[in-house]
C-alpha cells in the first residue's frame, strides 16, 4: 500500500527519471544510478534536496521557518572545501 503523500508529490522532478515508485509512494534512489554516476556524492545530494522540495512544495510547509541555514548540499560542499 503506497504511503500518503501531497498532491503532486510524484510528478515532481526528482532525479534520476523515474525515481519515483508508484506502488510505494515514495521516491527510490537506485544504488546502481549513484554507483554508476560521474559524481555519485552529487548525485545523492541532488535527489535528497530534490525530494526535500517536493515534500516541502507539495505539502506547503513553511520552508522560510524551516530552511534557517543553506541547503544541505551547500553545507556539505563548504565542509569539503574547508
Amino acid at each position: 500500500m503506497p504511503i500518503p503523500s501531497p498532491p503532486g508529490f510524484g510528478e515532481a522532478p526528482v532525479p534520476p527519471p523515474g525515481a519515483y515508485n508508484k506502488d510505494v509512494g515514495q521516491f527510490i534512489l537506485p544504488y546502481e544510478a549513484v554507483r554508476t554516476a560521474d559524481a555519485p556524492d552529487d548525485m545523492l545530494m541532488q535527489f535528497l534536496q530534490s525530494t526535500y522540495e517536493a515534500c516541502a512544495d507539495n505539502a506547503k510547509w513553511d520552508r522560510r521557518a524551516l530552511e534557517r541555514q543553506a541547503p544541505v548540499s551547500e553545507v556539505i560542499k563548504r565542509r569539503r572545501l574547508l
